[in-house]
């Protein structure tokens, strides 16, 4: 058994035609270890690929090429008992904290389903100290929630009570894919703040789907920057964050409007086209068009990811060749 709770091996996901289809995750590889629990945050502009690799770790989609590991198995070769066990270990939260429910059923049913499927419980005393416990967890108690219906609850609290859901189970790792978005502002430290503890009591990991850069600096351990499909960056949430190294996430970072009446945005920004640049046949770098830093060889050569920092930092960045 592999000492990694994930091992992500060259995985590439396109849709359509494999030579000339549209390129969702490239070439991708990546290792989650088992210990200690960390949050992984998954960062970029939308379309970039970040909840295509959520998508595939929960098994929704099988990846064109290449392998996923879950404690030294490939994933897409479970059985059923594998499968079943499987999820177990590995849950899901989602951006909608409205539409994930039945509003014909009060809240008591989300957990009484898990304990039904999972048979988690041989009373209804035990599955509600059960459903307590992990409503606890998140901050909230059974007598405030089990017996009311969504409509009652607020965005907030309906999106903590699906994290209590999927902790129930004890699981090893959670796909929180932009799990705040939806939530008052107001709102979001509450939840943030709950995985973080998750993580530390708990040891529970995370991969966090975000395209919010504050939330990825106050609450990452390690953070991946994806552009059409690629890492650009990734290390130390920290490191990259204050100290980025690739073109494009410099620009990623200074497009963060700042609170400063005197320093303005530019305006509108025209980009080129780039949809020629994401086909499973392009070469070269797919920030080639928008870089401002771009080498000749960029159009034609795909950079690796360079080592530019302690701690793992990489950038796939040809400024960076040794």
């Amino acid at each position: 058994m592999s000492d990694n709770l994930f091992d992500i091996r060259n995985v590439s996901k396109i849709y359509g035609a494999e030579d000339t289809g549209l390129v969702a995750l490239s070439d991708y590889s990546f290792e989650i270890p088992a210990e200690p629990a960390r949050i992984i945050t998954i960062a970029g502009e939308s379309g970039s690929g970040k909840s295509t690799l959520g998508e595939l770790l929960l098994r929704s989609s099988p990846p064109t090429r290449g392998e996923i590991l879950f404690q030294g198995v490939d994933i897409w070769k479970f059985n059923e008992a594998q499968k079943r066990e499987y999820y177990r270990h590995v849950q899901a939260v989602f951006q909608d904290p409205f539409g994930v429910y039945n509003p014909f059923y009060r809240i008591r049913h989300v957990f009484d389903m898990v304990v039904k499927n999972y048979r988690l419980a041989t009373s209804k005393q035990a599955a509600r100290d059960l459903a307590e416990e992990a409503l606890n967890a998140v901050g909230l108690r059974g007598d405030d929630v089990l017996p009311k219906y969504p409509h009652q609850l607020s965005g907030g609290q309906r999106q903590r009570i699906m994290i209590a859901r999927a902790t129930m189970l004890k699981p090893r790792f959670i796909v929180a894919d932009e799990p705040v978005s939806m939530v008052d502002a107001s709102l979001r430290a509450s939840i943030l703040d709950v995985m973080m503890n998750l993580r530390d009591e708990y040891g529970i990991s995370f991969l966090y789907v975000t395209h919010d850069l504050s939330t990825a600096y106050q609450i990452g351990d390690q953070i991946l920057l994806l552009y059409q499909g690629t890492v650009a960056e990734h290390g130390n949430a920290v490191d990259v964050i204050s100290n980025p190294q690739h073109p494009y996430v410099q620009l990623l970072i200074e497009s963060v409007p700042k609170p400063d009446p005197h320093d303005p945005w530019p305006g509108e920004v025209e980009l080129p086209a780039e949809e020629s640049f994401r086909t499973a046949s392009a070469k070269g770098c797919r920030f080639f068009q928008r870089c401002p830093k771009r080498l000749s060889r960029c159009e034609t050569e795909s950079p690796e990811r360079y080592d530019v920092g302690p701690g793992g930092h990489q950038a796939a960045c040809f400024l960076y060749e040794p």
